[in-house]
C-alpha cells in the first residue's frame, strides 16, 4: 500500500481543506454574522482540531485501516456497512456538484460561449489522471499547487488594499458574540467535508510514535493556516464591498480580480486566479473521488479501473443535473449543512467514544 509522509499529509490536508472555500466563505459568514462575520472564520475552522485528533487516535488504535473499516470493527458489520453506504452516497453527490461548479464559474466569468460539457469533461479528466497516478502523486501535486493558491490569494488581497473603504468594519461586536456563533455554523461544514477525506487517508499514514506526533502538529498547522487565509479573504471583501455587497456577491474574489484589472494596476489577475482555482477545485474533487473509491472498497469490496470510470460517469451525471448557478449553490449548501455536518459531527465522536469504552472494558 502507498504511504504519504507527515509533511505531504500537512500540505495535502491544507489544499483539500482550503479547496474552494475561499470563494463563497465571505458571502456565507457575512449573510448570518453581518460585519462581524469575519471573526467567526477561525473559530469555525478550529472545530476541526478535536475531530482530527480523534481520527488520528483511532488510526493509532487501528493502524492501516480507514474510518469505515474501523466503524465495522467497532459497531459490527451491519451498522458499519450502513455508515459506509451513507458516507459513499454523500461524497459522490458532493463531488458531482463541485464538478458542476467548475463549469458554472468559468462559463459565467471568462468563457460564456464555451459549452458546459467542455469544462465538465476537462475537470473529470484531470481528476482521473491524478487518481490513476496514485495517492503519493496526488499528495505531491498538492505540494506544488498549494503554495500557488496561497500566493494567488495574497496577491489578490494585497492588490485590492488601495480600494479599502475606512469604517466598513465598525462598530465591532455591536450585537455581541451571536454573529460569531452564527458565522461559525457556516464554516463548520467545510471542516466536516475535510473530515470525510481524513477518514480515508489515515490508512495511508505512518503509525510510528514520532510520525504520529508530527501528524498531530500538522493538523494544527492545517486548521490555522487555512482559517487565517480565509479570514483575510473575508476581511478584504468586507472592507471593499461593505456587508450588503459582500452578501450579494457569491464569488467576491473573482470580482476583486476584475477590479484590479480594470484599474490597470496589474492586468490578468482574474485569469491567473481562475487558473489557480481550477487546480484547487481538482484537488477538492479528487479528494472526494478517493473517498468514493474507499467507500466502494470498504462497503462492497469493489475495486479496479472500471469502477473508477463508473464513478466518473456518476460525477458527470450529477454535474449536468445542476448546470446553473443559483440552484447549484443552494444544493451544495444543503448538502454541506444538512447531510455532511450532522453526519460527521455525530459519527466521529460516537465512534471514538465507543472504541475507547470497548478498549477500557477489555483491559
Amino acid at each position: 500500500m502507498e504511504r504519504i509522509s507527515p509533511h505531504q499529509f500537512t500540505t495535502l490536508g491544507a489544499a483539500v481543506l482550503m479547496g474552494t472555500t475561499f470563494l463563497p466563505v465571505a458571502s456565507l459568514v457575512t449573510g448570518v454574522g453581518g460585519r462581524d462575520g469575519w471573526m467567526s472564520v477561525l473559530p469555525g475552522f478550529a472545530v476541526g482540531i478535536p475531530y482530527s485528533l480523534m481520527i488520528l487516535s483511532l488510526s493509532e488504535q487501528y493502524p492501516r485501516k480507514n474510518l469505515l473499516q474501523i466503524s465495522e470493527a467497532v459497531f459490527g458489520k451491519w451498522i458499519g456497512k450502513s455508515l459506509g453506504f451513507f458516507y459513499t452516497l454523500i461524497v459522490v453527490y458532493l463531488g458531482g456538484l463541485l464538478l458542476g461548479q467548475i463549469g458554472d464559474i468559468y462559463q459565467a466569468s471568462t468563457m460564456p460561449v464555451t459549452p458546459l460539457w467542455v469544462f465538465f469533461l476537462g475537470g473529470i479528466f484531470l481528476v482521473l489522471f491524478l487518481i490513476k497516478s496514485g495517492i503519493e502523486v496526488f499528495a505531491r501535486f498538492s505540494e506544488v499547487v498549494f503554495p500557488l493558491i496561497v500566493i494567488a490569494l495574497l496577491l489578490n488581497v494585497g492588490l485590492s488594499v488601495p480600494r479599502i473603504e475606512q469604517g466598513e468594519l465598525l462598530p465591532i461586536l455591536s450585537e455581541g458574540f451571536k454573529p460569531i456563533f452564527l458565522g461559525a455554523t457556516k464554516v463548520i461544514p467545510f471542516v466536516m467535508t475535510y473530515m470525510l477525506f481524513l477518514a480515508g487517508i489515515i490508512a495511508f499514514l505512518p503509525t510510528g510514535k514520532q510520525e504520529l506526533s508530527q501528524l498531530k502538529t500538522g493538523v494544527w498547522r492545517i486548521i490555522f493556516l487555512v482559517g487565517i487565509l480565509d479570514t483575510f479573504v473575508v476581511l478584504i471583501q468586507l472592507l471593499i464591498f461593505g456587508p450588503a455587497e459582500t452578501i450579494r456577491i457569491v464569488y467576491g474574489l473573482l470580482v476583486l480580480g476584475k477590479l484590479v484589472e480594470v484599474s490597470r494596476t496589474v492586468a490578468g489577475v482574474e485569469s491567473l486566479f481562475l487558473g489557480v482555482w481550477l487546480a484547487a477545485a481538482v484537488i477538492k474533487i479528487g479528494s472526494l473521488f478517493y473517498a468514493v473509491i474507499w467507500g466502494l472498497e470498504s462497503v462492497f469490496g469493489l475495486k479496479g479501473v472500471n469502477w473508477r470510470h463508473a464513478i466518473a460517469v456518476v460525477f458527470l451525471g450529477i454535474a449536468f443535473r445542476f448546470v446553473r448557478g443559483p440552484s447549484l449553490i443552494i444544493e451544495i449548501g444543503l448538502v454541506d449543512e444538512y447531510l455532511i455536518m450532522p453526519f460527521v459531527s455525530l459519527w466521529i465522536p460516537i465512534l471514538w467514544g465507543v472504541s475507547r469504552w470497548k478498549r477500557g472494558a477489555e483491559i
